[in-house]
């Protein structure tokens, strides 16, 4: 599961995640994308803005397109998913990277053989974040 995808800021990682979850023996991907309830929505901004100052208006601005115009719907089909373009070119990519990776096979049952524990994918997908992380903190003072 990658979760959360934020537009316009975790979406990037979305081709190094895959890798590294095939590597670990991920069989199948699910995405959830940024649920924000109203108790986060000024601490989610503050974040953006101390962080990522120079992008946090385009990643707002991308959030609302996602969310009928507002950073937030909790509308049942629409608050893990969202709506619109951005939403739409999120779940293509993902898609194409799932068949690309073949991580687009089902789900194992619990007791079929084979079934491999989330630990190993988890701390590959950590070692990912972890990675990209520190690289930015050298490049740049987006971090």
């Amino acid at each position: 599961m990658v979760a959360p995808i934020i537009p316009g800021l975790t979406d990037h990682e979305l081709p190094s995640i895959f890798e590294v979850a095939a590597r670990a023996g991920a069989r199948s991907a699910g995405c959830v994308l940024l649920r924000m309830p109203h108790q986060l929505k000024v601490s989610f901004e503050d974040w953006l803005r101390r962080h990522v100052s120079q992008r946090a208006d385009c990643v707002l601005s991308q959030i609302r397109q996602t969310r009928g115009g507002k950073l937030y719907d909790s509308t049942y089909r629409f608050r893990q998913r969202g709506q619109g373009s951005v939403d739409m070119q999120i779940r293509q990519l993902f898609h194409t990277l799932a068949r690309r990776h073949k991580l687009d096979r089902g789900r194992l049952a619990l007791s079929e053989p084979g079934v491999r524990g989330t630990r190993t994918i988890l701390t590959a997908v950590r070692i990912v974040l972890t990675s990209h992380a520190s690289e930015r903190g050298r490049g740049s003072s987006e971090t």
